[in-house]
């Protein structure tokens, strides 16, 4: 029992009906194929619904009980755990809304709830208003679920073409209802809802609110009315009533009764409809499949008691409110008899059938034809019902086909009251009481029904039997599909009635038949026919010449007639300035004629506006000549009444621009609007004259209406340039001054006697403002005043029409304020939700003001570039500056809010609303202007709520429906939704064009961020939770998540592809932007879990709009790349192992249950349980599944082939249609390129372009549609670009910003391997296209380099080496693989992509780090190998991988070398750097030397070392304070790098050599190196240069080194030759130094400089300068030993002095001081030889004991001291006292790390000292030569 008497919070009354219509909906008229099933279940729970159709739940004393118990003990909610109380107030709003509707207490409470909850869907009503919302909006769900299960039965009228299980469905469902008596059930209850009734019971409990939800409300009953109305009217369309079923209908048609202007409301024309359908039996006629089965089920013919009982009560019933209506039914089931007459079954019913002809009678008495045209076409909602017209259609001319003799007799009447009027009028008598007009109104009803064509049908033709041969293409029609076929009985009849009626037509019916014809000639086809009908009616011109007048309905009587009455009224030509002229007399034409007259030329602008043939025929005829005939009457004293129809006969001719042209010409010849005023004449003549003295007097403008309507059409057609030209200063500017200063802008100050002509005026005039504004396109010439001669005198030309226009848009004009007025007007009138006079042209009106408003803002910029460059002295000023000025309405500045406040109102009017969205997305691009949108949004509260409002209702559209950019406009359903969807574009865009500007914005408004406080403060709720208003966010999310819950997805990225990528973007914008960051995610993560529902459907397959499905998946996964990000750095773990796993995981997620919630085992796996290959299946890893989607290959248009045009101006006229979107894509302007190839055409003169003018056109159309799929291809690649960046940027954010320890390091090297070995299957499939190989590239360098990182990491901890199945976790197999897919993607770029290839060598390095062997520390240990353990060592894991790898490198050739040493030594800095870096790590690891000798014999080794004299100038220039970019630095160590890499190999040492690289780095630096050699402060930095410098010398500043450099002139051998002398001498002269006394005071130097590193530095210092001495004499032997006897020169090394340097004090004594010193003065003597022989001896035995007994303490490191411990420990520990605070342990580790470091370095001194002792060992050669008589011998 409690849960029986649980509360639904979803309302049983409205939350399953809205489902159960979502069902309905989505099966029968969505044909969603999932439907079927839950259609099938739907309708089965909601049978009793339908059943007990519109019953309310009862109310109960339980019930009652329940509720009132409710705010102490509590209710049980459905779905929510325990009782809640609830309030007091609520609990009486419940039993008040019980009783208001007499519903059950519990369902009241629902109701109530649910209006709480739906509340912010409502802003400014409260619960009990929207409660009442959703009473009504439950019962309109069921009816209109009814209306589309009928509609959706097989039948004999229409079909929706559904699947046969769906038709059965709904069959059989529908027959059970009608078995149950829904027929009764839906009229008792259109009887019983009444509207006014309802709004008073509503209004007396205060159950209506606003004007808006008055609006509503009343909305919602009306439409339940007409959908239960429609229901029955589409069962009987389809199959037919029972017994019972039909005389209720009767019945209740019997008491209905008509609007105040005489017609049916549509619920009532609905159900006379359905009447009219039971008695139809014309479908047995048409001889479908299934007729035999129609004609059985129809009780017409097979049940008499069913036509005794309709006859019985048609015939013999009570007379009915509306007699017209019994009329109607009585023709429609007379005409119905008559069809049963003729069929075999109709035997059985002749006691009814002839009863027809008296029937008829009766109905002819009852004004049947009057009532067609008042009750019937007079009802609004007829037009918009095919089946309507199709069946009153069926009825006419079923009346005029199978009646012929009552048609007949109608016309024997009609002569016969002609008769008697014609002798009334002669005798001037009262006219006879007895007069009928059957025929009269039958064909005033033919012709206003056939004249309205909403649907295009053209039943029309039906009345034209053609005579000749149907050979017309485009013929449409019934009867019309075939040739030659001859055509049906009822069309022939039907045409024989339209000759016959206007043979000897009386003059009583003449204006009729006007009108019938009019109504006839509507469409194409039709009127080609009544052309030719009134053509063949006219008398040859042979008959003319006997005098024999033809018919009075034809061209030739009405043109003839034209021409007299402007014969006689043209004598008596008014003067301009004469009384009568404003007061004309209708003294020329009586009241019938000028009816007669208006009908004929109404009847001709009907034809020739719908056939260009005819007008061009009468146009060019020698003797009508229409356009002068009417023009010239014009001129005359005619009512304006006559005039207008004149004026609109002439815009039907302007239609065509031929016509147009002339018809300017004419127009300004005739002065009809008084351009040039003739001297002396006092005041203004013509149409100006009409308007202020004969119009305004009268309040009606029709003249000026028409003339409106004129240059509206004109304009369009045609706008010469040079109207007027040699009697003023030619242009259209007087029609515009007229049109704005006479007609604009006084119109809302005149007095109108119809209120709805007011708006009808400011439509029209408004109509040409914007085909004038809308056509122009500024130019440079607009801005340049023009002179032109007038008369002898030079005068200013008139500017463009469209600039003026735009003039006074762009200035504080009175026509931008009477259009801001109107503006506030129009949103004035549409807040009072409530119908007025004009209503519809007001509405018209305003959308004309807000696209003029858009087109200047579109238009502004250029036009005042153009005027900035121009420097004219014209002022405007910005529209949206104006468009922030104060109302003077007002006083305040709300014009941006009024045109805002459009949006409120796009239910009711979307093209306005669409026109404001666009408005405001244009004035929303200036940063300026944002903060004061923002305050003038928010400043007043109400105001506020309703633009919210407007937003959010906007997008919530659920009738918006995305189609293609100019769709087909002639389904009015389609073209609605079509502008609801792209008012909903535009919205977006202006969110994301704001988010881009600085804070407040309007952006941030509409999304519901703070404005008032910093945005990082606002906390985001869902609506209504703390007072939060439904958003834009909120009605975006909802946009989105709808479907997410389902299999299929995201319903919107299917139905509305580009609406649902603009919706992805603002959300990512939300998340990028940092004061917005913070409060989105939070409330996405908590409340709506939006990225994982979204993620989870990726990828997104739009087999149609792929770019939309690309663009969708790039904003989201950048989103989600922020959210990784996000909550990795906030460690919120479980978010982040949330979407890695579903991002990389490639077990099946049991993603949807029954509940559409994720599994528990989901939640609760690790993500180091993913990517295991012992799992018996696998799916694709979410990354690659949407890597798949991202289609490499792109088709590209071909060449344009052309036989006019010549390609190369083509392709540059469309270089510069070129722009950049919004989108960031360079795309071409097609309407732009259209224009001037048009203007191309037609600019081309002589008959020969005239003929060829076809082709011309048919090759322009071929060129847009190239430039068309350029755009779509540039639109296509920008799309993929832009997905496989937001695929990057995700794929490095899971691998570097997310823990570490969530992917595992095994697993992350087989995602790696994976995304790797993908990647480069696309991209080097052949049809891949090269614009997306550097985001490719970019993605490859991420992913090789993570993992080498992660192999790394993995050696480092020692995992993975002696893996059997390869090189750590990932198989060597795999790692080949990649290497080689990385060189083919290498070659595959060719010559060019240089830049490209930098990612790649990246990667290539990377991935040869992989295999590169860590370095190991020089120990005692690995020293002590012996060389024959590490040859016969096995092959360790890395020289294998680098082995195999340098046979896959090798295996590609000189394609491989050739690439790379040319991006090596020319193109983009980068690649060049990497290039040589790839070279160097090849080189380093090719044993067998053969990339080294291909970089030697190939010249790239002498370009590489050749180019280093070019970077001495670059380096040079880094020198400076401020120096440029440090590339040249970088690039010249990386080749520095390199050729330290080919020197270490003695092959690459000698090709160096060879190509001069040290001899050229000597001369170009010999001064730098002299500065050095000779540099007196000889620090620790000089000392290690000069070892450096030294051994480069010592090896390659030789006499001979010149003989292997190549070919060298005299000139260079000479300069050579004097360099290497100085280098001699410097270094002999630094010898002496080094080995001399300075020695001692250099290493003193060290010890001061740094006393706490003393001993360290000194033995730094001791090995430098060790290295110093080694290489000088390793230079002096290899100079003595090049000498010989036979040699040309000498050298001079020592002198043959034996003093050695003096002793520690500095000083010197020289032994040979007293032979001159001239020779000598350079050259130091043999004695510092000794010296440093003597000194090096000592030293290198110093040095060895040192060495041995460091050895030993090492050895014995155990048992030293702690005071040595200490002293050894001292070098390394820094401060005092640093070695007692460490351990003993410490100690013992740092003692060894000293003692190793000692033994090195002596090591290294008893090595250098061996070098110097050497070459003083081996000195005495035999052909050393010394200067002096003797030779020291050693």
């Amino acid at each position: 029992m409690a849960a029986q008497m649980a509360v639904n919070s979803g309302a049983s009354l409205w939350g399953p009906l809205k489902e159960l219509w979502e069902t309905v909906d989505g099966a029968v008229l969505r044909r969603q194929t999932e439907s079927v099933h839950l259609l099938d279940l739907q309708l089965k729970k909601h049978k009793p619904h339908f059943l007990s159709l519109y019953t309310n739940p009862p109310k109960s004393a339980e019930q009652r009980e329940k509720v009132r118990k409710a705010s102490t003990e509590g209710i049980a909610i459905q779905g929510q755990q325990g009782s809640r109380l609830l309030p007091e107030q609520l609990l009486s709003e419940a039993f008040i809304l019980s009783d208001l509707f007499d519903i059950g207490e519990l369902a009241a409470l629902e109701l109530l709830l649910a209006g709480e909850q739906q509340q912010p869907h409502f802003p400014g009503l409260t619960r009990g208003l929207v409660a009442v919302l959703l009473y009504w909006d439950g019962k309109l769900c069921v009816a209109n679920s009814l209306r589309t299960l009928i509609q959706s039965r097989h039948g004999k009228t229409f079909t929706l073409d559904l699947s046969g299980e769906l038709v059965a469905l709904t069959t059989r469902f529908t027959d059970e209802l009608m078995t149950q008596g829904l027929t009764k059930r839906i009229l008792t209850l259109v009887s019983e809802i009444n509207e006014t009734r309802e709004f008073e019971r509503l209004q007396k409990e205060r159950g209506l609110g606003n004007e808006k939800h008055r609006k509503e409300v009343s909305d919602l009953i009306k439409e339940s009315r007409q959908a239960l109305a429609d229901s029955l009217f589409s069962w009987t369309c389809q199959s037919p009533l029972s017994e019972d079923d039909t005389l209720a209908l009767i019945i209740h048609l019997e008491s209905v009764t008509a609007q105040a202007d005489g017609s049916l409301d549509s619920v009532s024309l609905a159900l006379v409809m359905a009447l009219l359908y039971c008695l139809d039996v014309s479908f047995i006629e048409q001889g479908t499949e299934d007729r035999d089965d129609l004609i059985q089920s129809l009780p017409l013919l097979t049940n008499k008691h069913y036509v005794d009982a309709v006859h019985s009560r048609l015939v013999e019933g009570p007379p009915w409110k509306l007699s017209g209506l019994q009329a109607v039914c009585r023709l429609a089931w007379a005409l119905s008899l008559r069809v049963l007459s003729q069929l075999p079954q109709g035997c059985a019913l002749v006691e009814f059938t002839e009863a027809d002809e008296a029937l008829a009678d009766q109905a002819l008495l009852g004004d049947v034809f009057l009532f067609m045209k008042q009750g019937i076409l007079g009802c609004e909602s007829f037009g918009l019902e095919e089946f309507y017209i199709r069946r009153l259609h069926s009825l006419i001319t079923d009346f005029l086909a199978l009646m012929p003799m009552k048609v007949k007799q109608l016309r024997n009447r009609a002569d016969e009251d002609a008769r008697l009027v014609h002798m009334s009028l002669q005798m001037d008598s009262e006219l006879p009481s007895s007069l009928r007009k059957d025929l009269d109104h039958l064909m005033t009803l033919i012709g206003e029904f056939y004249s309205k064509d909403s649907f295009g049908l053209e039943l029309g033709l039906e009345f034209w039997c053609p005579t000749e041969s149907l050979h017309h293409t485009s013929l449409q029609g019934s009867y019309l599909g075939m040739a030659l076929q001859r055509p049906p009985h009822k069309q022939v009849v039907l045409s024989k009635f339209v000759r016959q009626m206007g043979d000897l037509l009386p003059s009583t019916l003449y204006v009729a038949y006007l009108r019938m014809l009019k109504g006839l000639a509507s469409g194409t086809q039709c009127a080609h026919y009544s052309f030719s009908l009134l053509k063949t009616n006219g008398a040859t011109h042979s008959d003319n010449i006997q005098g024999v007048s033809g018919s009075p309905v034809s061209w030739e009587h009405f043109f003839h007639s034209l021409m007299l009455y402007h014969e006689n009224l043209r004598r008596d030509f008014p003067n301009p300035d004469a009384s009568q002229y404003r007061h004309p007399s209708l003294r020329g034409i009586t009241q019938r004629e000028l009816e007669g007259l208006t009908s004929f030329l109404q009847l001709l602008t009907t034809i020739i506006t719908w056939s260009e043939n005819a007008r061009l025929a009468l146009c060019e005829h020698p003797q009508w000549t229409p356009v002068v005939v009417m023009l010239g009457l014009l001129q005359c004293s005619v009512p304006p009444v006559l005039k207008a129809e004149l004026l609109r006969c002439l815009a039907a001719f302007g239609k065509s621009p031929e016509i147009a042209a002339s018809l300017w010409q004419s127009l300004e010849y005739t002065q009809i609007l008084q351009t040039v005023r003739a001297p002396g004449q006092r005041q203004a003549a013509g149409i100006e004259v009409e308007l202020n003295e004969i119009e305004s007097s009268s309040e009606e403008y029709p003249l000026t209406r028409a003339f409106c309507h004129l240059i509206s059409t004109l304009v369009e057609s045609s706008l010469p340039t040079n109207l007027g030209a040699g009697i003023r200063v030619p242009g259209f500017q007087p029609y515009l001054d007229f049109l704005r200063d006479c007609v604009f802008l006084p119109f809302p100050t005149r007095a109108y006697r119809h209120p709805a002509e007011k708006w009808e005026v400011a439509d029209a005039v408004l109509e040409v403002f914007h085909k004038l504004l809308r056509d122009y396109e500024p130019q440079p010439s607009d801005f340049v005043q023009e002179m032109v001669e007038l008369q002898g005198e030079k005068v200013a030309a008139h500017k463009p029409p469209g600039h003026s226009v735009m003039f006074h848009l762009l200035n504080d004009s009175p026509m931008l304020a009477l259009c801001l007025s109107l503006l506030e007007e129009g949103v004035r009138q549409l807040d009072t939700y409530a119908p007025f006079p004009g209503k519809k042209h007001l509405e018209s009106a305003v959308l004309r003001c807000l696209c003029l408003l858009d087109l200047a803002l579109q238009k502004q910029v250029v036009f005042m570039d153009f005027l900035r460059e121009s420097q004219a002295s014209m002022l405007v000023s910005p529209l949206e500056q104006l468009l922030q000025g104060v109302s003077p309405q007002t006083r305040r500045a709300d014009h941006i809010v009024n045109i805002a406040r459009y949006l409120y109102h796009s239910s009711s009017n979307p093209e306005a609303a669409f026109q404001s969205a666009k408005i405001l997305r244009r004035i929303a691009k200036y940063p300026n202007i944002q903060t004061r949108l923002v305050g003038d949004f928010t400043h007043d509260q109400s105001v506020s709520e309703k633009l919210m409002a407007g937003f959010v209702e906007c997008l919530d559209s659920e009738e918006a429906e995305e189609g293609t950019e100019n769709g087909d406009d002639s389904d009015q359903q389609k073209k609605i939704a079509r502008i609801r969807h792209e008012t909903q574009i535009h919205m977006l865009n202006l969110l994301i064009t704001s988010l881009e500007l600085k804070t407040p914005n309007l952006a941030l408004y509409l999304l519901g961020y703070e404005v008032k406080k910093p945005v990082s403060s606002t906390n985001l709720q869902d609506p209504g939770v703390l007072g939060c208003p439904r958003s834009c966010l909120h009605a975006i999310l909802s946009l989105l998540q709808r479907g997410t819950e389902k299999r299929s997805g995201p319903v919107l990225t299917q139905q509305a592809p580009h609406m649902a990528e603009l919706c992805y973007q603002v959300i990512y914008q939300l998340c990028a932007c940092p004061d917005t960051s913070g409060p989105t995610m939070r409330y996405l993560r908590t409340s709506q879990d939006f990225l994982f529902s979204h993620l989870q459907h990726l990828p997104f397959i739009l087999p149609g709009n792929q770019i939309a499905a690309l663009s969708q998946m790039s904003w989201l996964m950048k989103t989600a790349a922020i959210e990784l990000r996000v909550t990795s750095l906030n460690r919120q773990r479980s978010h982040t192992q949330h979407l890695v796993s579903l991002l990389l995981d490639d077990q099946p997620h049991t993603q949807h249950t029954a509940d559409g919630e994720s599994g528990m085992e989901e939640e609760t796996r690790s993500v180091s349980g993913f990517l295991h290959f012992d799992t018996v299946s696998k799916v694709r890893r979410k990354l690659l599944s949407v890597l798949d989607a991202i289609d490499f290959s792109q088709d590209m248009p071909e060449l344009l082939q052309l036989d006019f045009f010549e390609r190369t101006q083509i392709e540059q006229v469309i270089a510069n249609c070129e722009h950049i979107n919004e989108q960031g894509h360079t795309v071409c302007n097609v309407k732009l390129l259209h224009r001037v190839l048009v203007a191309e055409v037609n600019a081309l003169q002589g008959m020969a372009a005239i003929g060829q003018r076809p082709l011309l056109m048919e090759e322009v159309n071929s060129i847009l549609q190239q430039v068309v799929e350029r755009n779509r291809v540039r639109r296509s690649l920008s799309a993929k670009r832009h997905a496989l960046r937001s695929w990057r940027s995700l794929v490095e954010t899971l691998l570097t910003a997310c823990p570490a320890d969530l992917i595992p390091a095994d697993d992350r090297q087989l995602i790696i391997r994976d995304l790797l070995l993908d990647l480069h299957d696309k991209v080097l499939n052949e049809d891949a296209a090269g614009e997306l190989m550097p985001i490719v590239a970019g993605a490859v360098f991420t992913l090789t380099a993570h993992l080498s990182q992660s192999v790394l990491s993995e050696q480092q901890q020692g995992a993975g080496l002696e893996a059997s199945s390869g090189f750590a976790s990932i198989a060597n197999s795999a790692l080949h693989l990649i290497l080689r897919k990385l060189l083919d993607f290498i070659l595959c770029t060719g010559g060019g992509y240089q830049r490209l290839r930098a990612h790649l060598y990246g990667s290539l390095l990377y991935y040869l780090q992989i295999a590169q062997k860590p370095d190991e520390p020089d120990t005692l240990q690995t020293a002590g190998k012996a060389m024959w353990e590490r040859l016969t060592a096995p092959e360790d894991g890395f020289s294998k991988l680098q082995r195999e790898n340098l046979a896959i490198i090798e295996s590609y050739g000189k394609a491989l070398m050739e690439v790379v040493c040319r991006d090596a030594c020319d193109g983009h800095e980068i690649s060049r750097m990497l290039a040589l870096a790839v070279l160097d790590r090849i080189l380093s690891i090719d044993r067998q030397n053969q990339w080294l000798v291909y970089v030697c014999n190939s010249g790239y080794l002498r370009s590489l070392v050749e180019s280093l004299r070019q970077d001495d100038v670059a380096l040079q220039s880094l020198l400076t304070p401020q120096p440029p970019l440090l590339k040249p630095l970088y690039i010249y160590e990386s080749k520095m790098a390199l050729l330290t890499r080919v020197a270490k190999t003695g092959q690459g040492a000698v090709e160096l050599l060879r190509c001069g690289l040290v001899l050229q780095w000597l001369i170009v630096h010999a001064d730098t190196i002299q500065s050095l050699l000779r540099c007196q402060d000889l620090s620790m930095g000089a000392l290690q240069e000069l070892s450096l410098l030294t051994g480069i010398i010592s090896k390659t500043a030789l006499p001979g080194a010149l003989e292997t450099g190549g070919e060298v002139n005299s000139v260079a051998l000479m300069e050579f030759q004097g360099h290497i002398n100085r280098f001699q001498r410097l270094c002999l002269s630094l010898l002496g130094r080094l080995a001399g006394s300075e020695r001692e005071r250099l290493l003193k130097q060290a010890e001061i400089a740094a006393p706490g590193d003393s001993a360290e530095r000194r033995e730094e210092m001791e090995v430098s300068m060790q290295q110093v001495c080694a290489n000088i004499m390793e230079y002096c032997q290899t100079l003595l030993l090049q000498n010989s006897t036979q040699a040309q020169f000498s050298i001079c090394l020592f002198s043959p002095s034996g003093s050695e340097p003096a002793g520690r004090d500095g000083g010197r004594t020289d032994l040979s001081s007293t032979l001159p010193s001239m020779a000598y003065s350079r050259v130091p003597s043999l004695g510092l030889v000794l010296y440093l022989l003597k000194n090096t001896a000592a030293d290198f035995f110093r040095f060895h004991q040192s060495h041995r007994q460091s050895l030993g303490k090492l050895q014995t490191l155990d048992q030293l001291p702690p005071d040595e411990l200490k002293e050894l420990c001292q070098g390394l520990v820094s401060g005092p006292g640093g070695v007692e605070k460490i351990s003993s342990v410490q100690r013992s580790l740092l003692a060894k790390r000293r003692l190793v470091q000692l033994i090195n370095n002596r090591a290294k001194l008893l090595s250098l000292c061996s070098c110097i002792l050497w070459p003083l060992r081996h000195g005495r050669g035999p052909t050393a030569r010394v200067l002096g008589p003797s030779v020291f011998h050693i």
